[in-house]
């Protein structure tokens, strides 16, 4: 017992010194509650939506403050068009539309059976429940409450049409999200561990007293991995496309475009990743701890709609959201590269702030 003992003693010595490792131990535990208790809601509210009124009259105003007074739409603007439906939803400005045909007044007026279409983005499974669900429930309330006061009255009716992912399908959804996880995990990982690895086989010295500058060093240790990622990449696309039928409309050059600053990003977190761990095994622990949160509030595993105000603000400074709308986008909805330029331009600037950060923590020093 008395050799147990010491062991164990020794043990928590050791760990007790590991500075990084047991902050890891008390942040990554809290870290998950807040996540999963707080940011975590799979009842999608609040969805962007846009209106297509062919009437003018109040009655599709009527039904459309009905709606949004449910809590499950939030009217963000008028369109006058299918293409222009088209346009909002491959944007990303909205994701359902409420179309009302001409004569929708009329109908109601006249006391004749009448409907409205809502038309939605199936890229995303969720978000087509909780529309459709929230549709069919106010439609169902109004029809039901309208019978009890009138004794018969015509029905208003919804009809559900589901753009990009008619089937529903699981597959089509999950299967260009994973592409953004893989290369985060992979591209984070080997970087994170770079500097790490220099500095436990003792060749750390012979960069600090080379000629190489720190922003070389940096950009040097990022490219070989992107010939990497790349490989990564086509291989999701061939296999999806293959064995789960994941359809692809878009440009193969624009997301393989949008793909390299996405990588890049990545990359030098990982390299920021390295200066501040001091072996690969912490550079690995920090990995791990980076990609809890990648994955519950990018959009890639719950509905980004559906997180509190706080969390999305918090979400868009991580890479891997803005990649989910790139390669979604293009992939299911055939989106262009102007429908996708914000998001480019905010991977851009998180790209520039990590690889600024990466160099000024490196200086070419042993401490």
């Amino acid at each position: 017992m008395s050799r147990l003992a010491a062991i164990a003693i020794k043990e928590l010595t050791q760990l007790r010194r590991d500075r990084m490792t047991v902050a890891m131990m008390v942040v990554f535990p809290v870290v998950q509650l807040l996540v999963f208790g707080y940011a975590i809601d799979t009842d999608v509210r609040h969805v962007p939506t846009v209106v297509f009124d062919q009437d003018g009259g109040a009655a599709p105003r009527d039904v459309a403050r009905s709606l949004e007074a449910t809590g499950f739409y939030d009217v963000v603007g008028h369109v006058r068009s299918y293409a222009e439906i088209s346009d909002a939803l491959r944007r990303g400005v909205a994701r359902v539309a409420l179309v009302f045909p001409p004569g929708f007044s009329a109908a109601s007026g006249a006391g004749r059976e009448r409907s409205f279409q809502l038309v939605v983005d199936g890229s995303d499974p969720q978000i087509v429940a909780s529309a459709t669900g929230g549709a069919t429930g106010l439609v169902a309330a109004r029809n039901q409450r309208a019978t009890a006061q009138r004794g018969a009255a015509a029905p208003l009716k919804v009809e559900i049409t589901n753009w990009y992912n008619p089937e529903q399908r699981t597959a089509v959804f999950v299967v260009p999200g994973i592409i953004g996880v893989i290369l985060t995990m992979t591209m984070v990982m080997l970087t994170a561990m770079a500097i790490a690895r220099e500095r436990e086989r003792g060749t750390l010295e012979a960069l600090i007293v080379s000629p190489v500058r720190s922003f070389e060093l940096m950009v040097g240790k990022i490219v070989p991995y992107v010939g990497i990622g790349y490989v990564q990449i086509t291989l999701v696309l061939i296999v999806g496309h293959v064995v789960f039928d994941v359809p692809f409309v878009g440009s193969v050059a624009l997301l393989y475009l949008m793909t390299l600053v996405f990588m890049a990003a990545n990359l030098a977190l990982g390299l920021v990743f390295s200066t501040l761990a001091k072996t690969q095994q912490q550079a690995m622990q920090m990995s791990f701890f980076f990609l809890l949160p990648n994955i519950l509030l990018s959009g890639f595993a719950f509905p980004w709609e559906g997180m509190p105000r706080p969390a999305q603000l918090l979400s868009e400074v991580l890479p891997l959201t803005h990649f989910l709308r790139i390669v979604r986008g293009i992939v299911l909805k055939g989106a262009g590269f102007e429908d996708l330029q914000p998001h480019l331009t905010a991977m851009g600037v998180i790209l520039v702030a990590f690889v600024a950060l990466a160099t000024l923590r490196f200086h070419k020093r042993l401490d």
